[in-house]
């Protein structure tokens, strides 16, 4: 599995990964305005790819521009579908080259690759790569989605299921990027799972008051475009949807969980930095007096260790 960090990496990494493909290129795209994949497209199709392209039939304020994408993809012998209305929105972000999945948290322009935080990950996992492909041809076809058992994370048939779980698995940490957390259900298995002594911290928006135990800042950095669950530093879930109701349960979202241990590690490492990026002077002073804190309580515990003395023997007389 590869890790995408943005916005250090860029378009290049996409683009990559469409020059590699030899049978077949399928991406779902809910907004675009980067050439480079579309030339990389168009040079697939010319190497003797199948590439399909699949268009979200809306995006706010986005109609006309991808409904001008879809008209110079086919012009460029790429075949293209408009997703249903069945949906709100269509909000997907994956790529599939031959036998290999790439998720993404970002869409494919200049302000989420250039300008902000975000991720994605390739996998040649068999299951996910399997049920991407199957999510792939029911959305292309209009026909319903079964899911079947693989890491895939989507919206709106398993997203609640899996991302409750995998919250609920969390012993020790949980450090989630997300724009807007906000679904009732998860906000109260966050505070469960806080008063358990989990330590939870968001960059981005939290939607509950009154927990202290639940700390979150904005990204002050730079801007935020990533639905991320990093679980112990050692599991991860990216996707498209945020801990919103309509996110789980009205719209098409996909998303993956992560179980190679140095991907979650990297991305733990991330935010990490990212928090600390992020922090006012006031949040600096309060972390520093609770690491004192901490310290002190430490110090405060250890048991007072007792010189050992050596018992002196008596000689005997022969």
């Amino acid at each position: 599995m590869n890790l995408i960090i943005q916005p250090d990496a860029g378009v290049v990494p996409v683009v990559q990964a469409i020059n590699k493909a030899k049978t077949r290129v399928d991406l779902a795209i809910f907004r675009s305005d980067r050439k480079e994949i579309e030339k990389a497209l168009a040079a697939a199709v010319l190497r003797g790819a199948h590439v399909r392209v699949l268009v979200a039939h809306t995006a706010r304020g986005a109609e006309n521009r991808l409904r001008k994408l879809e008209q110079r993809l086919l012009d460029a012998g790429i075949t293209v579908t408009r997703t249903g209305d069945d949906f709100i929105r269509y909000h997907g972000k994956y790529l599939l080259v031959d036998q290999t999945l790439h998720v993404y948290a970002f869409n494919f322009t200049t302000a989420d690759m250039v300008r902000s935080r975000s991720f994605g990950v390739s996998t040649r996992d068999a299951a996910a790569v399997r049920e991407a492909s199957a999510l792939f041809d029911a959305d292309c076809t209009r026909q319903p989605y079964g899911p079947k058992r693989s890491p895939l994370v989507v919206s709106p048939e398993t997203s609640r299921e899996h991302l409750t779980a995998f919250i609920k698995g969390a012993r020790k940490q949980l450090l989630i990027y997300d724009l807007n957390v906000q679904d009732p259900a998860c906000l109260k298995l966050l505070k469960q799972q806080a008063a358990a002594g989990v330590d939870i911290r968001v960059l981005g928006k939290l939607k509950l008051k009154g927990v202290d135990a639940l700390d979150s800042r904005p990204l002050r950095t730079m801007r935020l475009h990533a639905r991320v669950i990093i679980r112990d530093g050692s599991r991860a879930f990216l996707g498209s949807q945020s801990l919103r109701r309509l996110e789980l349960d009205q719209r098409r979202e996909v998303g993956i969980l992560i179980s190679n241990p140095s991907v979650a590690r990297k991305m733990q490492e991330v935010f990490e930095q990212d928090w600390i990026d992020s922090a006012t002077r006031k949040e600096e002073v309060a972390s520093e007096e609770q690491v004192s804190k901490k310290e002190v309580e430490v110090e405060e515990e250890e048991p007072e260790v007792q010189p050992r003395t050596t018992p002196v023997r008596s000689r005997k007389s022969a």
